[in-house]
């Protein structure tokens, strides 16, 4: 069996950030003022379907009202006094991270690249919303001591579901994104969602399928919630359909971690946050339950990460 020097049975994102850096790394989520072009009206109106359009607590009317270096200081104080911190990543997670012209995106980026404290950024984007330029630009801001991640959303490979869900992009944009960030130092990683409506168990694993073939470094498992101000709860009030209950998302997440790759860095197996706005499902709320529960679930089958994978 393949489990790594800190016991897991899969390659998780503080045990990632453990060997690379040598000691533990917290993340800083950043509002950074960008829009979405599936919000302006590039791509389309509303955003997609389960995505919540007051965007952080640093906005009031859509406005950014906090600057980016108080918020930086702001979440490195909360994890200094609370688990005595000393690194930290600047995650930019608010809508669309690269959509904006090359001097803005410069200037934004630097900002906490300069702290001495922070040891990367990572860069919440749409594969559709990324350019030669803009990666030209993210590249050049590598050093021997700064990390660099991308986050691509993908969500799901099926163009039905990403109709459904008013993605707003194909899965041509996604792997054209893949291709032109590839090869540069950049770190890839990238988001699925399991539970979305109408998908059946083989449509995900062909998703996770997909993924575990690709030149990427790290994913992101998403369980589907419903919160409030969402397309999704008016598409629920007129018409309910069925959440995937926790038994079976536990389920299909320990056989997706099956077919990924080993080396796979795996930053997320569940959705959290949102607590204020939160509306269903109802397990969906208690992160820590759902990590347990696929812990155990690894155990019972005595199996791992990357077991399956090339089979």
């Amino acid at each position: 069996m393949s489990i790594n020097k800190f016991a897991k049975r899969y390659f998780d994102f503080k045990s990632y950030l453990l060997q690379t850096f040598g000691e533990k790394v917290y993340k800083v989520t950043i509002d950074a003022g960008f829009s979405c072009p599936n919000r302006d009206g590039s791509k389309g109106r509303g955003g997609c379907i389960y995505c919540n359009s007051l965007g952080s607590k640093h906005r009031v009317n859509d406005k950014l009202v906090t600057s980016i270096e108080k918020q930086i200081e702001e979440g490195k104080s909360f994890y200094k006094k609370s688990v005595s911190a000393k690194k930290f990543i600047a995650y930019f997670q608010t809508y669309t991270n690269t959509y904006s012209d090359l001097s803005n995106l410069k200037r934004i980026f630097y900002i906490p690249l300069s702290d001495p404290e922070i040891v990367g950024i990572s860069i919440g984007t749409r594969p559709d919303c990324v350019d030669i330029d803009k990666l030209n630009l993210i590249e050049s801001l590598l050093t021997d001591k700064k990390e660099i991640w991308i986050e691509y959303g993908l969500q799901t490979i099926h163009q039905k579901s990403l109709d459904f869900i008013n993605r707003g992009h194909t899965l041509k944009d996604f792997t054209d994104a893949i291709e032109i960030t590839k090869g540069r130092g950049i770190k890839i990683c990238v988001h699925i969602i399991v539970g979305l409506p109408y998908e059946t168990d083989e449509m995900i694993m062909e998703t996770a399928k997909f993924i575990s073939q690709l030149p990427i470094d790290a994913v992101k498992i998403h369980s589907l919630m419903l919160l409030k101000g969402t397309l999704m709860e008016d598409i629920y009030n007129r018409e309910p359909f069925d959440f995937m209950t926790i038994e079976k998302y536990v389920q299909i997440v320990v056989d997706i971690l099956e077919i990924l790759p080993p080396s796979m860095v795996i930053q997320r197996l569940t959705g959290d946050g949102y607590r204020e706005i939160f509306l269903a499902p109802e397990w969906c709320i208690n992160k820590l339950k759902v990590l347990n529960m696929i812990e155990n679930e690894l155990k019972a089958r005595d199996t791992f990460q990357g077991k399956f994978f090339g089979v």
